[in-house]
């Protein structure tokens, strides 16, 4: 049947991509608070009736979501960034209570990616009316008494707390931008923050890198790849992904 075919491949197929894209579309173009409050509404139908979409395989369509609703986070209604507060709270209680109630950590790490964009992208966000947003965030986690003796209340704190850290770096190095050793200096410390999440780590240090090129520091920009390839090989170690060629290499 239809849900079957929307289901395969945990919903990484051309036919739910059309009707991810659907949604997607709504909510990329400008809409009433009255129409904008019924699509809040369809998808969380639509990540209750097909969470592997979001939380399996490719992480594209989670992405994509997040950066959308986290728009409507900064909005200038209030009602639209409560709704669209509760939409990401519910997103991510979502994928918290699909693995076992053990973490979310798929959409942790695309909140924070989605807000790294949307700082270049979207004019003002991390003000007041964002804040605010991750303040309603955080109080629906410490209400929800379902999950009160879980991890997660403390979990969420965590994620607006590393989003404020990257909104006031950010904020920062704009300050900054003439200066490059403090600019690199802050972006060491972002990268630092971000130890226990190697995709967001290695951003960072690419960042840092691209600054000392554009300074003329290739040594120091030499420094930052090799810490990138470190990393990236700690993580495939960890994950149990060691290439085939550094094995046969080995057995030689």
């Amino acid at each position: 049947n239809l849900k079957n075919q929307l289901l395969t491949d945990h919903g990484h197929n051309p036919l739910m991509k059309k009707v991810f894209d659907v949604y997607l579309c709504f909510l990329q173009k400008n809409q009433s608070e009255t129409a904008l409050k019924n699509v809040f509404i369809a998808l969380r139908a639509l990540i209750f009736k097909f969470p592997s979409t979001f939380y399996e395989g490719r992480a594209d369509m989670c992405s994509a979501l997040c950066y959308e609703i986290l728009k409507y986070c900064n909005s200038k209604l209030s009602s639209i960034r409560t709704e669209a507060s509760q939409l990401l709270y519910f997103l991510m209680r979502n994928n918290f209570d699909y693995t076992g109630k053990k973490s979310f950590v798929r959409t942790h790490l695309q909140v924070i990616i989605s807000v790294s964009q949307l700082i270049a992208d979207v004019v003002g966000i991390g003000g007041t009316r964002f804040q605010q947003s991750l303040s309603i965030i955080n109080n629906c986690a410490n209400n929800d008494r379902i999950i009160k003796h879980t991890t997660f209340p403390s979990d969420v704190k965590d994620l607006t707390k590393r989003i404020r850290t990257v909104l006031m770096a950010t904020a920062q190095m704009k300050e900054h931008e003439n200066d490059p050793e403090m600019l690199v200096d802050l972006q060491y410390s972002l990268a630092k923050s971000y130890a226990s999440t190697p995709e967001l780590r290695k951003t960072w240090l690419d960042s840092m890198a691209r600054i000392h090129v554009k300074n003329g520091d290739l040594s120091e920009a030499a420094m930052c790849y090799v810490h990138v390839a470190a990393l990236v090989a700690e993580y495939l170690t960890r994950k149990g992904m060691v290439l085939k060629s550094y094995l046969n290499y080995n057995e030689k």
